[in-house]
């Protein structure tokens, strides 16, 4: 049972004592009775240990490496992290590994409240994916607690500065090349927009006109996506003797729609594409002809507003507005399988996890923090890249 046993007693103590691990539906979780009344997934894991404990006869198994990892979700409500999570849980029950999962609920001051309790109960090492993504100030402070006690820290997926990670030589970086991700989202845009001009150009004016979903302010891998989706596409467009995309509003001049939120999230786009298409319509001869969006829940969010106006209807009745999103999580898959959106760009969850799981068994066990990693993958001493694919359907 992988410690199990000791790792219910963990799990009790933090659900005295904080909000760490409420399910992705909980906002403000601060006490043991609002995690009671959650369903909180360290209670659930609780109630199936002590099933376990009465009807397994075997003694439960050793752990592969002492200690316990703590893991530190920017928010469980994000599609992607929750994939990610899932296969982390999975890739450190196979190692047998004891861990403990923590909601941060996409705030900071949580997560900092989570990482100092898990070091005062005595964590072996933490796995962050951080909040305030872009901060130097917010990393220094998690990398300076992690050596003031002597443990490791693994940062993923959202971005840290190699100058403040590189200062410690137990921290590492796992995430991607988020250059890369705007690079290929703008190249499978214009190609395919090369191939079917005349039928995105609705009201042929020889002119795509577009709304770009950011998804949040400040974050290096919305910037980037933001940038080259719509660059490496004008370029395709430029060599196919094409116009240069048109951002549907002339008004704005950032040329985006951001989630003032910061959660990247489908109700956001629903919203905002449901708001614009009101003025930018087929009657109005301005309508919104392409979608881009930095990740697949507002790729998936405009898709629903989409077919609230009478697009991207699923059995092909319908004109269909192309969209596309980046991490190819299984609704958009579905949704491009169907027909509703045309492509993303597969952020690899489960390369990600597993590859956090081997350094943290690295760092917990004395190897070398990048043995058993994919050499290829590594960026120096400090930084693993999980490699993005094209996604168009099966």
């Amino acid at each position: 049972m992988k410690k199990k046993i000791a790792l219910l007693l963990v799990a009790a103590m933090t659900v005295a004592s904080l909000a760490a691990c409420g399910n992705k539906e909980t906002e403000t979780p601060a006490t043991a009775e609002a995690q009671t009344e959650e369903a909180a997934p360290v209670e659930e894991e609780a109630a199936s240990t002590e099933e376990e404990a009465s009807t397994e006869e075997e003694a439960p198994a050793e752990a592969a490496v002492e200690g316990t990892v703590s893991v530190f979700y920017y928010t469980y409500g994000d599609t992607y992290i929750s994939s990610v999570r899932s296969a982390l849980d999975s890739a450190f029950d196979a190692a047998g590994v004891a861990y403990q999962d923590y909601d941060s609920n996409n705030s900071q001051t949580t997560q900092t409240e989570q990482i100092d309790t898990a070091i005062a109960q005595g964590t072996s090492l933490l796995v962050v994916n951080q909040v305030d993504t872009g901060s130097d100030d917010t990393t220094k402070n998690i990398i300076e607690k992690a050596t003031a006690a002597g443990i490791p820290v693994v940062f993923f997926n959202r971005s840290v500065s190699e100058d403040v990670v590189t200062a410690y030589d137990k921290a590492v970086f796992v995430g991607t090349d988020y250059e890369m991700a705007g690079h290929m989202q703008g190249e499978m845009i214009g190609q395919y927009l090369v191939e079917n001009y005349d039928t995105v150009d609705l009201n042929g004016d020889g002119v795509i006109s577009y709304v770009m979903f950011k998804g949040q302010e400040g974050n290096a891998e919305a910037d980037a996506r933001t940038q080259y989706g719509v660059e490496d596409a004008d370029k395709i467009l430029k060599e196919a003797g094409k116009e240069a995309l048109s951002f549907y509003d002339s008004n704005n001049s950032d040329k985006y729609l951001v989630d003032k939120d910061g959660a990247w999230s489908a109700a956001a786009a629903t919203e905002y594409l449901q708001t614009a298409m009101s003025q930018y319509s087929e009657a109005n001869n301005n309508m919104i002809e392409l979608v881009i969006a930095n990740n697949d829940e507002m790729a998936i969010g405009s898709v629903t507003a989409l077919q609230n106006a009478g697009y991207n209807k699923e059995d092909g009745s319908a004109t269909v507005i192309p969209v596309f999103g980046v991490d190819a999580t299984d609704a958009a898959k579905d949704a491009i399988n169907k027909g509703t959106m045309i492509g993303t760009i597969k952020q690899d969850a489960e390369g990600m996890a597993n590859t956090i799981a081997q350094i943290a068994q690295n760092f917990m066990s004395g190897a070398d923090k990048f043995a058993d990693v994919d050499s290829a993958n590594v960026v120096g001493t400090w930084r693993v890249n999980i490699p993005y694919a094209t996604y168009t359907g099966e």
